[in-house]
């Protein structure tokens, strides 16, 4: 098998994978709350990119960042995971997930906003037009498909759906100054990211319960949504000739998700949330 067939696999399966995410938020969120899931789930992928790490027989790289490189880590590790997944898992708890799913793609759109006053980066009128698609599509689902009403299902909701995408957008953002292996530094930042995770759990709310759904689909958020899934990509970029051959599949997985969240969080797609999935994915293909 070559190469690109190998990288195709490789992004299917994460796509796959990335697909099932938004239902495995919704349904372990009836059971834990946002700062739970994510403690829960922020062990599992410490435990997860842990054991990716050893068999590739590459720990020995933890001992190669210097204290400048731990604190970087440590900072980045606030971003993400933990002010990002608590934005997001409360937006999925205030919102359908067919609506916070779709809202949480806007993230490429956030990124190109960010990266004109962080990378001094100038925008286009090429830009300007796709932002404005995706961002009508964000009305048409936040509105239920009544965008000139401007009479949002959640505000808080939405707000928060769209709030992670700017910590998303910033994580990576600086996240391209980090020069070491990419899986060493995502444990690092899920390690420091713990004793936030923690302490803001204990104080804001109380240590996760003993609920068998809600603790498998933690583990499933921490092991695939947090650990796997990343390693995978990594893997399907590095081997495919273009990052743009496997780069176009990630826009097979909104729609893809919306078929999980029908039958397994059993959620009626309206056609109002496949209409503004269309905009914010036509906005991010003219980007």
């Amino acid at each position: 098998m070559d190469k690109q067939k190998k990288a195709y696999i490789y992004g299917c399966a994460t796509v796959f994978i990335w697909s099932t995410v938004a239902s495995a938020f919704k349904i372990s969120l009836r059971h834990l709350d946002p700062l739970q899931l994510l403690l829960c789930a922020d062990v599992v992928s410490i435990i997860t990119l842990f054991g990716i790490l050893a068999a590739r027989k590459n720990l020995h790289l933890l001992r190669t960042y210097s204290r400048t490189d731990l604190l970087f880590s440590a900072v980045m590790g606030i971003l993400n995971p933990f002010l990002y997944y608590m934005i997001l898992f409360k937006a999925y708890d205030l919102l359908p997930a067919q609506e916070a799913q779709p809202l949480n793609y806007t993230w490429a759109i956030t990124l190109t906003l960010l990266s004109i006053p962080l990378l001094k980066q100038k925008i286009g009128l090429r830009d300007l037009i796709a932002i404005f698609i995706s961002y009508f599509g964000v009305v048409i689902i936040s509105t239920q498909g009544d965008p000139f009403s401007l009479h949002f299902s959640n505000i808080p909701g939405v707000l928060l759906a769209l709030g992670s995408t700017i910590i998303w957008a910033l994580y990576w953002i600086y996240n391209t100054k980090d020069t070491h292996d990419p899986v060493a530094s995502l444990f690092l930042n899920f390690l420091f990211g713990f004793p936030f995770i923690l302490t803001t759990t204990l104080i804001c709310s109380d240590f996760p319960p003993f609920s068998l759904p809600g603790l498998l689909g933690a583990i499933y958020v921490g092991m695939f949504e947090m650990g796997i899934t990343f390693v995978l990509w990594l893997n399907a970029l590095r081997l495919s000739s273009s990052t743009a051959k496997v780069g176009t599949l990630i826009f097979f997985s909104p729609f893809l998700s919306l078929i999980f969240i029908h039958f397994l969080v059993c959620e009626d797609i309206r056609m109002s949330t496949l209409a503004g999935l269309v905009f914010i994915i036509a906005g991010n293909l003219l980007k």
